[in-house]
C-alpha cells in the first residue's frame, strides 16, 4: 500500500499542477495523501516532516531566488538585457542569425539573469530577426532553449543557476565543481543544437519555407496568465507576474554598462570559491549557534550570493539614471522571487514525506541498483524526478534529499570526486525537465504565439537529446578519467 501511496501522491501531483492548481496546495495535500497509504500520522508528517524539510530549502536557497530575481529585474528595467542582446545581434551580422540569438541568450543567463526576463526581451528580437532573414519562426522557441535553458543553465562551471546552487550543500562543492568535465558537455550540447537549428534552417529554405505567417506580437501580458503563471513559478526562479511591475527605462544603456555586472558575477563567484574564502577560517562554523556545520556546506552558497550582490551593486552604480523607479524595480524583483522559492520549497517537501515512508526503501534499492555504477544511478534518478515534476531544480531537490548522503558514502567508498556527482546530478536534472508540461515550455510557446505542434520536435532535438547526449558524455570521461 506504501508503493501505491507514494505513485497516487505523485501522479495527482502532476496531473493537477499541469493543470495550473497550485503547488502550495496540491504538495501537503499529495504528501498527505502518500503518508496515509503509507500509515503514518498525518499531522506529524505535515508538519515535522514536509514543513521542516521545506523550510530547511528556504533558509538554504532563498538568498539566491531572492538576489537572482532582484538582479534580474534590475538588469531588465534598465534595458542592460535589450543593451547585451542587442549588441550581440549587431556584432554577428544577419547572416548568423540563429547563432545570434542563442549567444545572446546564453550571455545574460550565465550572468545570473533569469530566465523569463530573457524571454521577454530576446524573443521579440529573435522573431525580427527570424523575419528580416526569411527564417521559419517555427524555430524561434528551439533558438531561445538552447541559449537559455542548456549548457548554461547546468554545464559551464560558475553559473549561478539555482540548479548549480542545489547541489553544493549536499556535496560540499562550489559552483566551479568538474568545470573540465562542464565545458566538454557545454560544448556538446551547444554543437549538437546548433547542427540541428542550421540543419532546420537550410532544409526550410530549400523547400521554400520563410518565415510564415505572423505569430501573436511577444507581449508581457502572457505574465499575467494564471495557468502559466503557475506552471511557470514551479519551473524556474523567477514570477513572471512581477515583470509588468517597476519602470522599463527607454534609454539606451552603453554595451559597457550593460555587460559589466553580468562579468562581474562570473568573477566575484570564482573568486569567493577559488581563493578568498578557503583562506580564511571559519571554525567557528562548528559551533551549534551556527548550525554545526562547515565551510563546504556552505561556502557553494555564500559565493553565489556574494557574486549576485556585488553585481546588483554594479547594476545600480552603472545605470542609476536609467533606474527613475528604483525602489518600485527593487520591490518588484524580491516579490517575484518568493512564489517560485515556496513553489520548489513545497516540493521539496513533498519528497521528504515521500522519502520517509517505509515504502520508500524499495525506491531507493531499485535506483541504487541501477547497472552502471552510482553515476548512472544518480543520473537516471534526477532525470525522473525532473520529468515528472516538470522541474529541475525540484526534481534534482528531491533526488538530492532523499538520496544525497546515501551517494557521498558510495563516492567515499568509491574514490569519486563530489564534483563529478555535482555536475553528472545538474546535467541529468536539465534534460527531461524539457518535456511538453514543463513551465518554462509551456510559457515560451505562449510569448511567441506558438504551438507544441509548431516547435516541440526542435525544441526536444536542442534541450533534451542534446543534453541526453553530454551528459553520457560526461559519466563516460568522468568514469574514465575521474573530475577535472
Amino acid at each position: 500500500m506504501g508503493l501505491l501511496g507514494i505513485l497516487v501522491g505523485l501522479g495527482i501531483l502532476i496531473c493537477l499542477a499541469f493543470r495550473g492548481w497550485s503547488v502550495l496546495l496540491l504538495a501537503p495535500l499529495c504528501a498527505l495523501l502518500a503518508a496515509a497509504f503509507g500509515g503514518q500520522p498525518l499531522l506529524a508528517s505535515w508538519t515535522q516532516t514536509f514543513m521542516s524539510s521545506a523550510a530547511q530549502f528556504l533558509a538554504q536557497f532563498f538568498p539566491i531566488f531572492l538576489l537572482g530575481a532582484l538582479f534580474g529585474k534590475l538588469m531588465d528595467d534598465s534595458g542592460a538585457v535589450t543593451a547585451v542582446a542587442s549588441f550581440v545581434t549587431r556584432l554577428l551580422g544577419e547572416r548568423r542569425v540563429i547563432l545570434a540569438v542563442v549567444l545572446a541568450g546564453a550571455l545574460v543567463t550565465y550572468g545570473g539573469v533569469s530566465l523569463f526576463v530573457a524571454f521577454f526581451v530576446i524573443v521579440p528580437m529573435a522573431q525580427s530577426l527570424f523575419r528580416t532573414a526569411g527564417i521559419p519562426h517555427r524555430l524561434v522557441p528551439a533558438a531561445v532553449i538552447l541559449g537559455t535553458s542548456t549548457f548554461t543553465m547546468s554545464a559551464l562551471p560558475g553559473t549561478p543557476s539555482i540548479q548549480n546552487a542545489i547541489p553544493m550543500p549536499f556535496f560540499g562543492t562550489t559552483a566551479f565543481a568538474a568545470p573540465g568535465l562542464g565545458i566538454i558537455a557545454a560544448i556538446i550540447m551547444l554543437s549538437i543544437g546548433l547542427w540541428w537549428l542550421l540543419r532546420a534552417e537550410n532544409m526550410a529554405r530549400r523547400a521554400g519555407e520563410g518565415y510564415g505567417n505572423e505569430p501573436l506580437p511577444a507581449s508581457r501580458d502572457a505574465a499575467n496568465d494564471e495557468l502559466l503563471r503557475e506552471r511557470a513559478t514551479t519551473a524556474r526562479e523567477f514570477d513572471p507576474a512581477e515583470l509588468r511591475q517597476g519602470h522599463h527605462s527607454e534609454a539606451a544603456v552603453p554595451v559597457f554598462n550593460a555587460v559589466l555586472p553580468l562579468i562581474v558575477v562570473v568573477a566575484v563567484n570564482l573568486a569567493m570559491s577559488l581563493v578568498i574564502l578557503p583562506r580564511l577560517d571559519f571554525s567557528f562554523l562548528a559551533e551549534p549557534r551556527w548550525g554545526s556545520t562547515s565551510l563546504p556546506a556552505v561556502a557553494g552558497v555564500w559565493s553565489v550570493v556574494v557574486a549576485l550582490t556585488a553585481a546588483i551593486a554594479t547594476v545600480i552604480l552603472c545605470n542609476w539614471t536609467r533606474l527613475p523607479a528604483l525602489r518600485r524595480t527593487m520591490d518588484a524583483g524580491a516579490n517575484a522571487s518568493v512564489l517560485p522559492a515556496v513553489s520548489v520549497a513545497s516540493l521539496v517537501g513533498f519528497g521528504a514525506v515521500v522519502a520517509s515512508l517505509p515504502a520508500f526503501g524499495m525506491v531507493r534499492d531499485w535506483v541504487l541498483g541501477i547497472e552502471g555504477g552510482p553515476l548512472v544511478s544518480l543520473a537516471v534518478a534526477t532525470n525522473m524526478l525532473a520529468a515528472l515534476t516538470g522541474s529541475a531544480s525540484g526534481g534534482l531537490t528531491i533526488a538530492l534529499g532523499a538520496l544525497g548522503p546515501t551517494y557521498m558514502e558510495i563516492a567515499a567508498q568509491a574514490g569519486i570526486d563530489p564534483g563529478l556527482l555535482h555536475r553528472v546530478a545538474v546535467i541529468g536534472s536539465g534534460t527531461l525537465d524539457i518535456l511538453p508540461h514543463n513551465g518554462a515550455v509551456v510559457s515560451l510557446l505562449a510569448i511567441c504565439g506558438l504551438t507544441h505542434r509548431d516547435s516541440y520536435r526542435d525544441i526536444v532535438m536542442v534541450g533534451i537529446v542534446n543534453s541526453v547526449v553530454a551528459l553520457a558524455a560526461t559519466i563516460a570521461i568522468g568514469t574514465a578519467f575521474g573530475s577535472f
